[in-house]
């Protein structure tokens, strides 16, 4: 990409850190993007400074939204004493897509995978350790999956719940999801048997 005119080749390099996007497709959006008429790529501009502007990381849950907390948390009618847990902000929103889940959530930004760096330090489990503190959930479900990682981090969450908050009933997604799979990914049907279904840990 040497050959590239630096604002060009600046671009590029800011497009190929993105996930799924390589040197050459990042290459192949830039030049779309010098397509387009200057007032849509500055409204691209403009979105992508909102994004950062005016999305909040929730307090309760760890989910963006555009204020604090976010609406789920800030619900009313949502149980309290069901608290799902899941790696990432869009296994959240498959779970609502669903309209089967009445409770609240916490998201802990990933799974434990020591061999990549992300240890219980690296997610949200002071959050969720503060979240039973509070003493109002009853039950954790527990919505990761069924990968290696997956598994890793329900049996840290297991432990830390036996440890701290032994009354607190932990529950899992019923295996109807294939092995491997990650929740985001799962058609809605079998993600709503799963919580119906769910079993106990």
């Amino acid at each position: 990409m040497k050959a590239l005119p630096k604002p060009l080749a600046d671009l590029v390099a800011e497009l190929s850190s993105l996930p799924g996007l390589g040197p050459k497709s990042a290459l192949r959006a830039a030049l779309t993007l010098l397509k387009w008429p200057k007032a849509r790529t500055q409204g691209l501009g403009r979105a992508i400074h909102d994004l950062r502007e005016n999305l909040f990381l929730c307090s309760g849950c760890a989910g963006l939204a555009e204020s604090d907390p976010c609406p789920i948390c800030a619900d009313p009618a949502r149980h309290a004493e069901q608290l799902c847990l899941v790696s990432e902000w869009d296994s959240l929103l498959s779970l609502e897509e669903t309209g089967l889940y009445k409770g609240r959530y916490l998201i802990l930004g990933g799974l434990l995978s020591p061999l990549d760096g992300v240890d219980p330090g690296s997610l949200e489990f002071d959050r969720f350790q503060a979240r039973l503190s509070e003493g109002a959930v009853q039950e954790v479900i527990l919505a990761l999956g069924s990968t290696l990682e997956a598994e890793a981090t329900a049996s840290f969450v297991k432990n830390l719940v036996e440890r701290s908050h032994p009354g607190v009933r932990l529950t899992r997604l019923a295996q109807g999801i294939p092995l491997g799979a990650e929740v985001k990914y799962v058609d809605r049907e079998t993600l709503k048997q799963s919580m119906i279904h769910r079993q106990n840990v």
